[in-house]
């Protein structure tokens, strides 16, 4: 049985198996080596994501995951009083909703690698923009979110990743350092393939620096070339997928 990528956040997540994602690049990178899952869903915040942690990550379960990532914020740190507030969560309670979920994947496997990633900047006048592609003047004059308050969240998360000893991905900053980074975001929040390539290349250095090389691992089954056409019996008679630690 391979081993298991999981990556658990919001829309930013379940989007990265689309065209030009994150995750499906991540998903090639490990290609017959790992399986990378993603669990991702739209509009959820740390506090209901909670609640899926025991489903998707059972306490019982003999093969946990060998690294996740959790991506949650953008949505936590919609403001409170407007249009999306029903999503909004005190950011004190967002750090802590992020070391339940880190301390319930400890205790899945001690030795799984979580990273944490920090929301992306967001970028209020492509908001802005988007909602009167969809409203026109009907729509609302204050952005529902602010790149300063979704930065202060992306500080909380890297200040809870230096606490627990594990490693995070500063999205929000990483992303600003690129000049027009406006051009990243599809509507002001979500990833253009641009995006998503910032993103994956900054989880695939964590995932290097934590010794998860995909060029390391072993193949589920024999490459085509280990086998012999005429006993192809020999190739397959080994043991071909190895267990696979950190």
């Amino acid at each position: 049985m391979r081993p298991r990528i999981v990556l658990f956040g919001d829309s930013l997540t379940e989007r990265s198996f689309g065209s030009g994602g994150w995750g499906a690049a991540l998903a090639d990178n490990y290609s017959r080596k790992a399986d990378v899952v993603v669990r991702g869903y739209g509009g959820y915040n740390t506090r209901w994501a909670l609640f899926l942690l025991h489903q998707m990550f059972p306490l019982t379960s003999l093969t946990p995951p060998v690294a996740t990532t959790i991506f949650f914020g953008a949505n936590d740190a919609a403001l409170f009083g407007r249009t999306c507030e029903r999503q909004h969560v005190p950011i004190e309670e967002y750090k802590e909703n992020l070391r339940k979920m880190v301390h319930h994947l400890k205790q899945c496997s001690p030795a799984m690698l979580v990273v944490l990633i920090t929301p992306p900047p967001v970028d209020e006048e492509g908001r802005m923009a988007y909602a009167r592609s969809l409203y026109g003047e009907k729509a609302v004059k204050n952005p529902e979110r602010t790149n300063e308050v979704t930065g202060d969240y992306a500080k909380h998360c890297v200040e809870l990743a230096k606490e627990l000893g594990i490693p995070s991905i500063n999205l929000w900053s990483k992303m600003q350092e690129i000049v027009g980074w406006q051009k990243l975001l599809s509507d002001g929040l979500h990833l253009k393939p641009e995006g998503n390539a910032v993103v994956h290349q900054e989880v695939l250095r964590v995932f290097n620096e934590a010794g998860l090389f995909a060029s390391e691992m072993p193949y589920d089954f024999p490459h085509h070339s280990a086998i012999d056409w005429k006993n192809p019996d020999k190739a397959f008679q080994q043991q071909c997928l190895g267990s696979f630690s950190l």
